[in-house]
């Protein structure tokens, strides 16, 4: 599993999913930098994100499902904390 996660709240983010989902590859990115100034930058660093994950916990679900259950494990974050979430999911064997 990768997980390149930089700062508290991307580590917060990466431990949840990999607890949750049991990814087999995992890329946490902070993207706040590029929103710096914009509605929803709070200062701190941590409100942008990116995440790519790919997780047997997919296979046979759709999209939809699978957006959800990466919200799903990371709820009170996304209600608190996170401004802006992206999410790549797909299942082993996928297409990236």
């Amino acid at each position: 599993m990768n997980a390149p996660a930089s700062g508290p709240l991307a580590d917060q983010i990466a431990a949840r999913l990999t607890a949750a989902l049991d990814p087999t590859h995992l890329v946490v990115s902070n993207d706040s930098a590029q929103h710096s100034g914009h509605m929803g930058d709070d200062g701190s660093g941590e409100s942008h994100f990116s995440v790519t994950i790919e997780s047997p916990a997919f296979a046979g679900v759709s999209r939809v499902e699978r957006q959800r259950l990466v919200n799903r494990a990371l709820a009170d974050l996304l209600a608190e904390r996170i401004h802006a979430l992206a999410i790549r999911a797909r299942a082993p064997g996928e297409a990236a």
